[in-house]
């Protein structure tokens, strides 16, 4: 079993910055990849950013340049360091680990952005 937890979230006016911070417990060690994705109400979850235990990364084109995602394997921890954020970055944001037997998420931490 793997437990994920968020935290970071919160109500920033835009372009303004915000970190997300997601840690792993429990079986961590089965762990290869872990990502960011965003649900907007009526909309489905998409995936934001991911990394993989050597560090490779991915992002979605709307988030290229102002978003980072990285980790820290000795803390079990990956990050979303988001910048000059927009509106419609407004979501809830969870944290997914895969590679295990099973997929697993976090509860979400929700990101506000105001005009």
């Amino acid at each position: 079993q793997v437990q994920l937890v968020e935290s970071g979230g919160g109500l920033v006016q835009a372009g303004g910055s915000l970190r997300l911070s997601c840690a792993a417990s429990g079986d961590t060690i089965c762990i290869s990849a872990m990502g960011w994705y965003r649900q907007a109400p009526g909309k489905e979850r998409n995936l934001v950013a991911s990394i993989s235990r050597r560090g490779s990364t991915y992002y979605t084109e709307s988030v290229k340049g102002r978003f980072s995602i990285s980790r820290d394997n000795a803390k079990n921890t990956v990050y979303l360091q988001m910048n000059s954020l927009k509106p419609e970055d407004t979501a809830v944001y969870y944290c997914k680990a895969t590679g295990c037997p099973r997929d697993y998420w976090g509860q979400g931490t929700q990101v506000t952005v105001s005009p």
